[in-house]
């Protein structure tokens, strides 16, 4: 259940920043979509699942929980995942990304009181995106088509495997208590939620098709991400206005 939110952010904040730079996206030919009927009956699927379940949890979450304790929770859900992002530093050779990384773990996990307070970011230790989807796809493994995931949202066959090495990185996964285990995916999946609710009018009124949108934007980001931000001109072009 903790991707169905990575889902929801990313496309939501993606969503704002892309409208910045352009006022509309293009459904382009080649996007690698063979499975698109599935792909939209999930994608609808999983909307209404969010809408009837996730939503109003949240909703009754964003109102009753301070601010400051909200961005608390989210600091030490953000620092627990710099465990993950550590190791996929250092399988991508990118050895003084994972010192500063390690540095910004420590720091927040010390100081910052197990990670409630991000001073690290206020001290200049950039926050960094790395998983094991990316780190596959900087070994050279090709993302192969675009797919929907129950629950789990936008994927495509080189992320999904790299779901496993993310789970396993999970320190939550590794709590023996089970209903604490439980409490803590859910508070993590509601805290999440909570915070795209003042961004989701952005993607609502972005485009009439929600599902291209969506996956054109997925498509860009994780290509985008693979290459921190350089990919090859030809992987570039997802919003291209040819």
């Amino acid at each position: 259940m903790r991707y169905i939110t990575t889902f929801l952010k990313m496309t939501l904040i993606l969503a704002a920043a892309l409208i910045s730079g352009c006022a509309t996206t293009n459904n382009i030919d080649g996007v690698n979509d063979p499975f698109e009927g599935y792909n939209r009956f999930m994608h609808t699927f999983n909307d209404n699942a969010d809408k009837i379940v996730l939503k109003p949890v949240a909703k009754v979450y964003d109102a009753v929980m301070p601010d400051p304790l909200s961005r608390g929770v989210s600091n030490f859900f953000s620092n627990l995942n710099e465990l993950t992002v550590i190791l996929n530093d250092l399988l991508q050779l990118k050895f003084g990304q994972a010192f500063q990384d390690t540095g910004r773990f420590v720091l927040n996990s010390t100081v910052g009181v197990g990670g409630l307070f991000d001073v690290a970011s206020l001290s200049g230790y950039k926050k960094h995106n790395e998983d094991f989807g990316q780190t596959l796809g900087a070994w050279g493994v090709e993302p192969g088509p675009y797919f929907v995931l129950p629950l789990f949202g936008p994927s495509n066959i080189r992320d999904t495997i790299g779901m496993a090495g993310n789970y396993f990185t999970d320190p939550v996964v590794h709590i023996d208590h089970v209903p604490t285990r439980n409490q803590v995916y859910g508070t993590r999946v509601v805290d999440d939620r909570s915070q795209l609710l003042s961004a989701e009018k952005i993607l609502e009124e972005a485009t009439d098709d929600e599902y291209s949108f969506i996956r054109d934007a997925y498509i860009q980001r994780r290509q985008n991400l693979v290459y921190d931000g350089n990919p090859p001109e030809d992987d570039f072009d997802v919003f291209s206005d040819e």
